[in-house]
């Protein structure tokens, strides 16, 4: 049985289209169910945002390519992270696994298929807690496998069991304590290549919203592991200034500069980190001291919130 599938849009509807469109290319999609959330309108939306999101509304009401489609539709404004840790919980209430999609993410012909095989592989695997079809463009010259692990999650194109969902913990006060009083910040920050440290102080200081930092929070804490591509499936075109939840800051993020692969041949490997996909990052990005690369990481952050504040006037608008 396919694992249903869940997108999240708001009030793009071009982008909604082109994720609609690469997902229905899948052999599995007129297979699969397909949960649609649509986030209601801000109580100081403008009229071209009301009309996009009607707009959005409208097409996925029309949706036919898929078994079955259904559409959730809020009155009013959750933001993607309420909206995102309620549409899977009450998702995951009916069913066992889970495929999560935000409406900026393009998917190749061998997505469904890989997220659907990897659940299956996995199942019994506990110490696997979820699935994920994005990584940076790095050397895999060296690489003989397609997949490898990361401790804790990931949040561009994912999959996970109720089993894994169970373990969120949406308090990242709880998370940061248990961070800290068990020294874990440098294999947090993923061997210091990224300050998620400091987006989970960022979280509780309310600078950000992010449901992605406490599911990285939550598995991690739990000794969890997260399948990642070699290279990835997915694209992200929503970089470009159009949604109200950017936050990726940097161009070592930008999914449009990735060559992505139709399809990932999936075998059975070690649950462990990889330390290739450390010393590849490393390579790429020249990191040569975590303190250096985290203040770098943490001041384009800063520059990017006030390019952003300066936009919208509302800094409760940077939401991932």
């Amino acid at each position: 049985m396919l694992s249903p599938i869940v997108l999240f849009t708001y009030n793009r509807p071009i982008h909604t289209k082109k994720t609609l469109d690469s997902l229905s290319q899948n052999p599995e999609a007129p297979e699969s169910i397909l949960y649609i959330y649509c986030d209601g309108p801000k109580e100081n939306a403008n009229q071209e945002t009301l009309e996009n999101i009607q707009k959005v509304r409208e097409l996925v009401k029309q949706e036919k390519r898929f078994q079955k489609v259904i559409v959730k539709e809020q009155t009013k404004n959750k933001g993607l992270a309420n909206s995102i840790i309620d549409g899977v919980t009450e998702v995951m209430s009916q069913h066992g696994t889970i495929i999560v999609l935000e409406d900026d993410i393009l998917v190749e012909k061998g997505f469904l298929k890989y997220m659907n095989n990897a659940l299956s592989m996995y199942n019994e695997e506990e110490t696997v807690g979820c699935i994920h079809a994005w990584n940076y463009v790095l050397d895999t010259t060296d690489m003989k496998d397609t997949t490898f692990f990361l401790r804790g999650a990931d949040c561009l194109g994912w999959a996970t069991w109720k089993r894994s969902w169970d373990l969120f913990e949406p308090n990242a006060n709880l998370l940061l304590q248990q961070i800290e009083s068990r020294k874990l910040q440098f294999e947090f920050d993923r061997r210091g290549i990224y300050p998620y440290t400091q987006l989970i102080r960022a979280q509780i200081n309310k600078k950000v919203d992010s449901w992605a930092i406490r599911w990285h929070a939550s598995l991690f804490l739990q000794n969890k592991f997260c399948l990642q591509p070699v290279r990835s499936i997915v694209t992200n075109i929503g970089l470009d200034n159009t949604g109200t939840h950017t936050f990726i800051e940097s161009i070592e993020m930008n999914m449009n500069n990735q060559k992505t692969i139709p399809e990932i041949i999936l075998k059975k490997i070690p649950i462990q980190e990889s330390d290739w996909f450390f010393e590849e990052y490393k390579k790429k990005y020249k990191i040569k001291h975590k303190k250096n690369r985290i203040q770098e990481c943490i001041t384009r952050i800063k520059k990017t919130i006030i390019v952003w504040k300066n936009k919208f006037k509302n800094p409760k608008s940077f939401i991932i």
